[in-house]
């Protein structure tokens, strides 16, 4: 194969990209219709993307917006799959919650320590 095909299946490109560890948890996202390709939604993981094309989907907490910049070859190193599109959106920072308790330099929380951490995560759950 001579020349780099224009288009790729969005599935394989996700995976190709490092978005989603496997194929087919890629194909799961895209099939649930929580993927969109230039704004419109997408049911398909066989339909294809092409270079320019921007993709919104969601990965962990995060919502992610990427613009295509190239098909990839082949599932490689994430270097070359970070070439392979570019970041419209890039991830927050998350603050660490105030009312967390703070933990010793030696790493071990203390009772107390435990006890207050515990107080703290069941009062988010409410």
């Amino acid at each position: 194969m001579a020349e780099q095909a224009a288009r790729l299946r969005i599935d394989k490109w996700l995976w190709q990209a490092r978005f989603f560890k496997t194929r087919s948890l890629a194909s799961k996202v895209v099939s649930a219709g929580k993927c969109r390709l230039n704004g419109a939604p997408v049911a398909k993981p066989s339909r294809n993307v092409e270079p320019g094309d921007v993709l919104t989907f969601p990965q962990g907490h995060d919502v992610r917006v990427i613009r295509i910049v190239a098909l990839g070859e082949r599932r490689g190193p994430a270097p070359e799959a970070q070439a392979l599109y570019e970041d419209l959106s890039p991830p927050e920072q998350k603050e660490k919650d105030p009312a967390a308790p703070k933990v010793d330099a030696g790493g071990r929380p203390t009772k107390r320590q435990r006890r207050e951490f515990e107080k703290s995560r069941f009062r988010a759950l409410e």
